[in-house]
C-alpha cells in the first residue's frame, strides 16, 4: 500500500480516504458531453494551424507526414487508454498528483503538481492567451503592450467564468469547442471539396531514404506532432466532478483522442491537397495559406477567426482543469491551505482558480512564459511516463481496489507509451541540456516547498 511504499508519512491517505477527505464538497455535475468537450477543446489549440509546416519541413513527403500524425495519435491513444484505468480507480481532483502520490510517494506527486502550477499549466495559459491576443490583432490593431493587456483580460475573464461553477466553465467549453470543431470541419471541406487543390501533391507518397538522418528527422517531426496532440489527459484533473466516472472517464479519454486523431488526419490531407509539401514547409501560416488557395483573401480572415476560437477554448479547458491540481494539493495540506477552499454557493475551487489566474497573468506580463516552458517541456512527458508506470505499481500494491476499467492490451499498451515518453524526454534533454538543467532546478525547487508545507500541516502533538 501507499504507506509502505513511502515510509508512512503522517499526512498520507489511501485512495478511499482521499475521496472522503477532499472530494465530498465537489458535486459531480460533468456529463459525458462535457468531458468530451473539455478533452477535445484542450487538445485542439493553435498547434494544428502551425505544426503541419514543421512536419513538412522535417519530412518532405506526404506519406511520411501523415504517418507521423498517425503514430503520434496512436501514442496519445496509448496514454489515454492507460491513464483511464488510473482515473477510474481514483476518480478525484488532481489527476497525476493523486496517481503519483499513491504509487510512488507524496513527494513525487507534489513535484508534478508543483511543476504544473509553477510553469507547465500557467505558462501554457499565458502562451495561449498571448496567441489569442495576437490573432485578435488581425482584426483590431494592437501594440505589443496591447497584446499583453488583451491576453491578461482573456485569462481573467475565463477565470471569473470558472469561479461561477464547473457547469459555467463547462458550458463555455462546450460552446467554444463545438464552434472550433465546426471551423475545422469547414476548413476540411474547403480543402477537399473545392477545385483549387491538386491530388498530384501526394506523389511521390513516401521517401525512399531510410537512413539515420531520416529517422532523426522523423523524430523531430514526432516531437512537434505529440505537442499538437497534448491535452488528452485534462479530464482526469476534474475527475472528482465527473458523473459516473467509472463509465464516463474511459469513454471521454478514448473517444476524444480518437476524434482528434480523425480531425488532424483530415485537416492535414486538406492542407496537402491545397499546398505541395515544399510549399507547406516554407509557410509560416500554413492554415491561412491553404485557406487562401481555396477561397481567396477572405480565407486568411476565416483562419484567424478559427484560431481565436481555438485558443480561447483551449485556455478555458486549461484554466478549468489546472486549478483542480492546486486545489487537490491544498486539500492534502501540500500547498497554500486557502487554495483548497470551495465557494459555498458555486461549489467551485475559486481560491485555486484565482491563484492560478494571477500567476498566469504575471507570466504574461513579464513575457517569461516562453523561456520557462522551454526549460520544463521534458517534465510533462517524464510525469506521463511515471503515471503509466504507476499502473504496474498499483496493480501489485493495491490489487483489491475495484477497477471498473482495465487498460486494453496490458502490459504492452502502457509499456509502449512509457517507451515513447522516455524517448521524448531523453531526446529533449539531449537537444537542450542547458535548458533541461535549469528545468530540473525548477522541479527540485519544489522539494523545500514540499517540506515547508508538510511541516506546517503537522500538529505539535504529532511532532
Amino acid at each position: 500500500m501507499t504507506n509502505a511504499i513511502s515510509g508512512g508519512h503522517p499526512m498520507e491517505a489511501t485512495p478511499s480516504s482521499m475521496t472522503s477527505e477532499s472530494m465530498e464538497e465537489l458535486p459531480r455535475r460533468l456529463k459525458l458531453l462535457d468531458a468530451l468537450m473539455i478533452n477535445m477543446g484542450s487538445m485542439i489549440g493553435s498547434g494544428i494551424f502551425f505544426v503541419p509546416a514543421s512536419v513538412a519541413l522535417a519530412l518532405g513527403m506526404p506519406g511520411d507526414m501523415l504517418a507521423a500524425w498517425i503514430i503520434g495519435g496512436l501514442v496519445s491513444m496509448m496514454g489515454a487508454l492507460s491513464i483511464a484505468e488510473l482515473g477510474v480507480m481514483m476518480p478525484q481532483a488532481g489527476g497525476q498528483f493523486v496517481y503519483l502520490s499513491s504509487a510512488y510517494s507524496p513527494l513525487v506527486g507534489f513535484l508534478s503538481g508543483w511543476t504544473g502550477f509553477a510553469v507547465i499549466n500557467t505558462a501554457s495559459i499565458a502562451a495561449v492567451g498571448t496567441a489569442f491576443a495576437l490573432y485578435l490583432s488581425y482584426f483590431i490593431p494592437l501594440s505589443p503592450w496591447g497584446i499583453k493587456g488583451v491576453a491578461i483580460v482573456s485569462v481573467l475573464l475565463l477565470t471569473v467564468i470558472n469561479t461561477l461553477g464547473v457547469q459555467s466553465g463547462a458550458k463555455v467549453q462546450n460552446t467554444l469547442t463545438l464552434l472550433k470543431i465546426g471551423a475545422l470541419g469547414l476548413l476540411i471541406l474547403m480543402g477537399l471539396g473545392l477545385p483549387a487543390g491538386s491530388w498530384g501533391h501526394f506523389t511521390p507518397l513516401f521517401s525512399t531514404d531510410h537512413s539515420a538522418s531520416w529517422f532523426q528527422a522523423f523524430g523531430t517531426a514526432m516531437v512537434a506532432v505529440l505537442w499538437a496532440y497534448d491535452g488528452w489527459i485534462q479530464i482526469t484533473y476534474v475527475a472528482g466532478e465527473v458523473a459516473e466516472p467509472q463509465k464516463t472517464l474511459p469513454k471521454a479519454l478514448v473517444a476524444s483522442t480518437a476524434m482528434v486523431i480523425g480531425l488532424y488526419l483530415l485537416i492535414n490531407i486538406a492542407y496537402l491537397h491545397l499546398l505541395a509539401p515544399h510549399v507547406m514547409a516554407g509557410s509560416e501560416r500554413v492554415a491561412a495559406d491553404a485557406a487562401q488557395v481555396a477561397t481567396g483573401l477572405w480565407g486568411a480572415s476565416f483562419v484567424a477567426l478559427a484560431i481565436i476560437l481555438s485558443t480561447l477554448g483551449a485556455n478555458n479547458g486549461f484554466i478549468l482543469t489546472g486549478a483542480r491540481i492546486s486545489y487537490a494539493m491544498a486539500r492534502k495540506r501540500q500547498f497554500f491551505p486557502w487554495a483548497g477552499t470551495i465557494h459555498p454557493k458555486t461549489k467551485a475551487p475559486y481560491a485555486a482558480l484565482i491563484l492560478q489566474g494571477s500567476w498566469a497573468c504575471i507570466l504574461t506580463l513579464t513575457g517569461s512564459f516562453e523561456q520557462l516552458f522551454t526549460y520544463v517541456i521534458f517534465a510533462s512527458w517524464l510525469f506521463y511516463a511515471l503515471s503509466c508506470g504507476a499502473l504496474f505499481i498499483l496493480r501489485r500494491t493495491q490489487p483489491d481496489v475495484p477497477r471498473a476499467y482495465k487498460v486494453w492490451g496490458y502490459p504492452w499498451t502502457p509499456l509502449l507509451f512509457i517507451g515513447f515518453a522516455l524517448w521524448l524526454t531523453v531526446n529533449t534533454i539531449w537537444a537542450n541540456p542547458r535548458d533541461a538543467l535549469i528545468g530540473l532546478g525548477i522541479i527540485l525547487a519544489g522539494i523545500p516547498a514540499y517540506f515547508f508545507w508538510t511541516r506546517q500541516s503537522v500538529s505539535p502533538s504529532a511532532r
